[in-house]
């Protein structure tokens, strides 16, 4: 089984943006935990990172044929991009999609997701935890 692992816009700055909420690991320390966690499970997987929608869609659709489940964590594209929805309904590719905190107990704004339109499995507030969930899911 082959994954691929996208996180959007700011997932670059754990460590640095909002700790008490995001903790004090970096990106690195998450690519880390996410390649050992998956290596663990016996499944491969590749960690993408971009602030930009138009790319993340694009690995979206090239993602097609290449893999057999998506993890996503769009940061807050989650509550505002039909374009990554669209991309996912488009490659049929399963879905899971994950945060790492609980977004429907922060900000009004943050309760609705796009991207659960398409997803079939949503895990938040777990940090780290919830991209192992996400992985052992696809197994399962």
């Amino acid at each position: 089984m082959k994954l691929l692992v996208i996180n959007g816009v700011n997932l670059n700055m754990l460590g640095i943006r909002e700790p008490e909420l995001y903790g004090k690991q970096d990106y690195k320390a998450l690519v880390k935990y996410v390649k050992e966690s998956a290596k663990e499970l016996g499944v491969k997987v590749d960690c993408y990172q971009s602030n930009y929608e138009g790319d993340i869609v694009t690995k979206i659709q090239k993602a097609i044929g290449k893999y057999d489940g998506i993890v996503i964590n769009p940061g807050a594209f989650t509550h505002t991009s039909v374009a990554i929805l669209d991309a996912l309904k488009a490659t049929s590719i399963k879905t899971a999609e994950v945060h790492l905190t609980d977004i429907k107990s922060r900000e009004e704004f943050r309760n609705f997701s796009y991207i659960s339109l398409y997803a079939e499995k949503v895990i938040v507030g777990k940090g780290f935890l919830g991209y192992k969930e996400a992985i052992e899911y696809f197994i399962k």
